[in-house]
């Protein structure tokens, strides 16, 4: 029994990597989209958005089976747990990407384009993303810990958005859906952060026993 609970657990291990890599190349691809204007890119995102939900279900459904058959105690009771938890987070940062593209494409007839440049923004949400899943990887609990002080930064730039928006705003008041449309952008890019956290949280978790949530 041990050998199979061994090879059950590795195999999740490298389910909810795989589904990381993919959520990360998701989120990547839909600022990507924005930045280069590629509304084909932007409808990729929301036609494939279906395959991060059916893996999510996959990686849940491999969890219970574990915890059914096997009865998983101690560190492997904790990494269930845990990649529960990652899981959903992940899932969230996939339909976060998702709906990035769907503003995009909501606001790509308008000629006028919101002032606030997404890059250094979404670079840094997709670099925490990164060190999270690469926490987990390495079990390293100062990584995990880098991630979250990296959050502060994500929200300050997010409210620098909120500033420009109302700049934009005050020039355009013709046009405040569209421009409201366009900067929630920046707010789905802060929410990719708050999961990241989650994921980095949840590390912490699985090496250290301790839950670090609103502390």
């Amino acid at each position: 029994m041990t050998n199979h609970l061994h090879r059950a657990m590795d195999k999740i291990k490298k389910e909810i990597l795989s589904l990381g890599a993919l959520v990360e190349d998701r989120f990547k691809k839909s600022i990507e989209a924005v930045r280069t204007e590629n509304l084909q890119l932007a409808q990729f995102i929301i036609d494939t958005d279906f395959e991060v939900d059916e893996r999510e279900i996959e990686v849940e459904e491999e969890c219970l089976k574990i915890l059914a058959l096997y009865q998983p105690v101690a560190t492997d009771l904790r990494l269930i747990v845990a990649v529960i938890k990652i899981n959903n987070d992940l899932e969230r940062i996939g339909d976060y990407a998702g709906n990035i593209a769907r503003r995009f494409i909501t606001s790509s007839d308008d000629p006028k384009k919101f002032g606030y440049d997404y890059t250094a923004m979404a670079e840094q949400a997709a670099k925490m993303l990164k060190l999270s899943l690469d926490a987990l990887v390495g079990m390293d609990v100062e990584m995990a810990y880098t991630v979250l002080e990296m959050d502060e930064e994500v929200n300050t730039m997010r409210n620098e958005a909120y500033r420009t928006m109302k700049a934009d705003i005050r020039k355009h008041p013709d046009m405040v859906t569209e421009i409201i449309n366009m900067y929630l952008i920046s707010r789905h890019i802060e929410r990719i952060g708050d999961h990241t956290t989650n994921i980095a949280e949840e590390v912490v978790y699985l090496i250290e026993g301790d839950i670090i949530r609103h502390t």
